[in-house]
């Protein structure tokens, strides 16, 4: 499978959100481009995902920094709404929203969309995970994604945040977690 460097939608809407996410923009577009690469090779695509695929992987995350929350999974569907709205992409909110909404369920996905919110859902792990999981990926090729898009700190930012959640709601350490 081929490598894909650019993703022009994830970068145009990260690009309008640089000053919100600050000091980890190199570290949250990596982690995009390196999921939207395994989501690519999940699904067998060779060229780039779908507009909504892309969409999603802008805004998944997204609420960590607009509404400095590690429970980000509304926020990040409020971005991500107003922006299809904006775009005049409102037909694409559906798939969007349960794209972020879905992709921390920790079972696999198989209601409306599932044929890309759980590809989605699994590339996404595949990288939280470091590359512990594979679902079948070929380790040497995470290996490449993950030299290719360097860490730039992202996973220590998730651990940092995770851990002031576990200190103010020790019973709700992980609000993004879906059954």
């Amino acid at each position: 499978m081929n490598l894909l460097l650019e993703f022009p939608i994830t970068d145009e809407i990260l690009t309008s959100y640089a000053l919100a996410i600050g000091a980890d923009l190199p570290g949250y577009r990596n982690h995009i481009y390196r999921v939207l690469n395994f989501y690519r090779a999940i699904c067998g695509i060779e060229g780039l995902p779908s507009e909504a695929v892309q969409i999603a992987g802008a805004f998944h995350d997204l609420g960590i920094w607009t509404d400095q929350t590690i429970d980000y999974l509304e926020p990040s569907v409020r971005q991500a709404t107003d922006y299809l709205d904006k775009q005049h992409l409102s037909h694409l909110s559906s798939e969007v929203a349960t794209l972020i909404l879905e992709h921390h369920k920790i079972r696999p996905y198989a209601a409306e969309h599932a044929l890309s919110v759980e590809p989605f859902r699994r590339a996404d792990v595949i990288d939280v995970s470091l590359g512990l999981l594979t679902f079948g990926l070929p380790r040497a090729w995470i290996k490449t994604v993950k030299s290719t898009f360097p860490n730039h700190g992202f996973h220590g930012m998730l651990l940092r945040q995770t851990a002031r959640q576990f200190l103010r709601s020790p019973l709700k350490p992980l609000p993004m977690f879906r059954w």
